[in-house]
């Protein structure tokens, strides 16, 4: 990598390795404005917000050069401000300036920089045609009036996730992103991990939101609202409130959701318990009859509709088990049946979920009794952070709660389902023989943590040795398929998260580049090293209801075929 010396605005700024200039003019401490740039995918260019000015007077994108040493440039002149002005005032122009009832809003990057820039008046006519909006997923929305055509959310479906669901349509005035032949997003193969949604610096593309729904159903004395918080959420949810990525905020929000209505809130880690005892208990029956192997793990909703839509081959190769968020609810709806009778009540169930594929998973049949869906609705992360926002709740200054029992106690290995690897260690911790400390440390830093897209250990478990695959980010995902295909690769358990970093990176989640990511994971290790229990079959309330309510029902409530 290229290293030397930059002047940047008369600064001279040194580079090692930097990826482009803009990189330099950062770490020099300039905010270049960027609509197209995002640091984890290719340079596109598009929008020509990032442009400089050399000594020479040539104007190019900062992002698509390579730093040299000796290279004198400018970031600020008339010429400069005049273009990015133009540019914002083009943007708006056709631009839906919906903005104090848009879903973005405050979150807006053309918002902000229009703001930044001093854009007052726009004095360009809209010639672009009216788009209907898209609301035909049960987690994305897309909006075409308001896309401003920077190409974010083409590579990211394309880059990320290999799956290529949107692109660049028609030319001129009226290019457009879309899905092929203009399909509706339901009508496409369209995982709903939403990571276009994350990656839309406008209101062109979100997540559906649901915030009214829940308002109405705190309001009515009719329902008993319990919620489930997953252990993604916990890590990520102060962040707008003021604290650092990887802040254990869980005390906080039970306290928040209390104060808001809530009847009850549990943890998600209790069913991530539940499911780790049968999803090992799967692995082990399955080691005694040989196969299908590998086994995929299936707490990634988005992961399991790529597999129905483009893979059904692989089905069968799927853990039964439903994710920790559906076992839990069926185990909560079963629970409370005969509470719902005696008071009149009905339980209502809340998910909090870092993810909007859960809002999809939440919807499928599979996951419903006597008509009911067990999970009555899927909030993001975000969304119950805008609900905390209207409440006028100061969040940083509540006085933490821990979740309600029984259902509110989890152990270390289920706390790690956030992250990329977590779901495979919380299970390698279940199925190997020797329980020491010594073993569990091992496991720790066997290779199953990490940032690497695909990791591959080997752990003795009896008298055979072990291969597991961690993989996250759905196009390396399809080139550990491949390889399994070719027979260039064997393994026996595959733990499979459609997001990058995993569920911590969920597109329901504050946004956050890849050290914020990483940030949330460390917390959940760190949460996994102070927790009192860290295996799951040692999470006394998971062994009492197994051995009593659930005995000889385990199937019925926990267990699905896709």
């Amino acid at each position: 990598m290229a290293k030397g010396i930059m002047y940047i605005d008369g600064q001279r700024v040194p580079f090692d390795g930097e990826k482009n200039v803009l990189a330099v003019i950062r770490k020099a401490g300039i905010d270049m404005p960027t609509f197209c740039y995002y640091s984890e995918l290719s340079t596109f260019g598009a929008c020509r917000m990032c442009v400089v000015e050399d000594e020479k007077g040539k104007i190019d994108t900062s992002c698509s050069m390579e730093p040299r040493d000796g290279m004198k440039i400018r970031t600020n002149t008339a010429r400069l401000l005049k273009h990015r002005r133009m540019i914002l005032e083009l943007m708006l122009a056709s631009h839906d300036r919906d903005c104090t009832t848009c879903e973005k809003s405050g979150k807006c990057r053309l918002q902000d920089l229009a703001l930044q820039f001093g854009v007052r008046h726009v004095r360009f006519p809209d010639t672009r045609p009216a788009y209907e909006k898209d609301r035909s997923s049960p987690a994305i929305v897309r909006d075409p009036n308001k896309c401003i055509l920077c190409g974010d959310c083409v590579r990211v479906c394309d880059e990320m996730q290999g799956m290529a669901i949107l692109n660049f349509a028609h030319r001129g005035s009226d290019l457009v992103v879309s899905p092929a032949f203009d399909r509706k997003l339901a009508d496409t193969s369209c995982i709903s991990c939403g990571q276009c949604a994350a990656a839309c610096p406008t209101g062109a593309i979100t997540i559906r939101d649901e915030i009214g729904k829940a308002w109405r159903e705190l309001y009515d004395p009719k329902k008993r609202v319990v919620f489930q918080i997953a252990p993604a959420v916990r890590v990520a949810v102060g962040e707008e409130f003021g604290l650092e990525p990887g802040v254990n905020a869980l005390d906080k929000l039970v306290s928040a959701l209390k104060m808001m209505g809530a009847a009850e809130v549990y943890d998600t880690n209790f069913g991530a318990d539940l499911t780790v005892m049968e999803e090992a208990a799967e692995f082990l029956e399955r080691l005694k009859k040989g196969g299908p192997f590998p086994m995929f793990t299936s707490c990634c909703p988005a992961w399991i509709k790529y597999l129905e839509k483009e893979n059904p081959k692989y089905l069968k190769h799927v853990s039964t088990c439903k994710s920790p968020m559906e076992m839990f609810a069926a185990v909560l709806k079963d629970q409370y049946k005969a509470k719902d009778a005696e008071d009149g009540r009905t339980t209502y169930h809340i998910a909090i979920m870092p993810c909007p594929a859960k809002k999809m998973e939440a919807a499928r049949e599979e996951f419903q009794h006597d008509g009911r869906p067990d999970v009555d609705l899927v909030l993001t992360t975000q969304e119950i952070i805008t609900m905390i926002k209207e409440s006028g709740i100061r969040f940083t200054e509540l006085e933490g709660e821990s979740p309600d029992l029984p259902f509110g106690m989890g152990t270390g290995a289920a706390t790690i389902f956030g992250t990329t690897g977590g779901v495979a260690e919380a299970v390698a911790r279940r199925v190997v023989e020797d329980k020491s400390r010594n073993t569990l440390q091992a496991i720790q830093f066997s290779g199953l943590r990490g940032s690497e897209a695909i990791r591959e250990v080997s752990l003795p478990v009896g008298d055979r040795i072990l291969r597991i695959a961690v993989v996250h980010g759905l196009v390396h995902v399809k080139k550990l398929l491949a390889e399994i295909e070719a027979g260039t690769a064997y393994y026996d358990l595959v733990e499979v998260m459609t997001c990058k970093t995993g569920c911590v990176g969920g597109a329901g989640q504050p946004y956050g580049l890849l050290p914020a990511k990483h940030q949330r994971a460390e917390g959940l290790y760190e949460a996994d090293r102070t927790a009192l229990i860290k295996r799951s079959e040692r999470n006394p309330i998971v062994g009492e209801l197994l051995a009593g309510p659930l005995k000889g029902r385990t199937h019925e409530l926990l267990h699905v075929h896709y």
